[in-house]
């Protein structure tokens, strides 16, 4: 076995970071998930009718995540769409939700099967079929993420008075459930890691990458958001379009995250299998 020197995990990581163009790559996510966001909005508020949700409710929980400029964005084009009372709004957000999510997620497989040096031999109705079941199971996981902190409090309540809990364990609950979330989107992108590539191995080494994703997503958000809200100010050098920029910088974020992730997991397996 070749002992690697200590660091060289970091080293390796940027100069595939170069090689592979994760940039680029992240540019191109954040291209599909701006176009997504919209109509994925519009399916979330039409489904209100439906749900015993509001408008607020949805937005409030957007608020954790996005940063503050590009709410004004997202506020603003959402009521002038639903001011047009169109009935097939959620036909509409469905169908164009599914492309727009579906072609970012294929953008994902891509960038994974560039980082294990594979190339895409599965049939076409085999890897887009994946990529669609990818996209659905990931929009549905996400509703579940929303949901969470909106009506976390209802389902605790409920789950405890019919378990007898006492309700002195609400306060925890209260904390658990906003964990949840971060759980659920660690789940969401290990199935990512472990499902997108074009390479078969055990879904213990997707974790790595998951693991760090998550955290590195949520801290780099939480990181991004205070620095538009009290340093950047975008609003300045692009003017009536600086949330658009703001929510272009985010995506970007993430979806260069979401690659260093499977970017990580790549190098590792190798590792592994040289080392074995």
């Amino acid at each position: 076995m070749v002992k690697r020197p200590k660091g060289s995990l970091l080293k390796e990581l940027f100069l595939r970071y170069v090689k592979d163009e994760v940039g680029g790559l992240a540019a191109e996510l954040a291209y599909f998930f701006l176009l997504a966001l919209f109509p994925f909005l519009i399916f979330l508020i039409t489904l209100i009718g439906y749900l015993p949700l509001s408008i607020d409710d949805i937005l409030n929980v957007i608020r954790e995540y996005a940063p503050g400029q590009s709410m004004e964005i997202i506020e603003m084009t959402l009521q002038q769409i639903l001011n047009k009372q169109n009935s097939g709004l959620l036909s509409f957000g469905i169908i164009a939700t599914l492309w727009s999510a579906s072609n970012g997620i294929n953008a994902i497989v891509r960038a994974f099967n560039r980082a294990y040096e594979v190339k895409e031999n599965r049939s076409f109705i085999v890897a887009r079929g994946t990529i669609i079941l990818l996209t659905i199971a990931m929009i549905f996981v996400i509703i579940i993420a929303l949901l969470l902190p909106v009506f976390g409090e209802e389902i605790g309540r409920f789950i405890f008075n019919a378990a007898g809990i006492p309700s002195m364990f609400m306060s925890v609950w209260n904390t658990v459930r906003w964990v949840l979330s971060g759980v659920i989107i660690f789940i969401v992108l290990t199935a990512l890691y472990y499902f997108g590539p074009n390479k078969k191995y055990h879904v213990k080494s997707a974790l790595p990458g998951a693991f760090l994703a998550t955290i590195a997503w949520v801290l780099v958000s939480s990181a991004f958001s205070f620095y538009v809200g009290h340093f950047g100010n975008f609003s300045a050098t692009y003017g009536s379009i600086g949330g658009i920029i703001v929510l272009l910088v985010w995506f970007y974020l993430t979806g260069m995250i979401i690659i260093i992730g499977g970017e990580l997991n790549a190098i590792l397996y190798k590792r592994n299998t040289e080392a074995s």
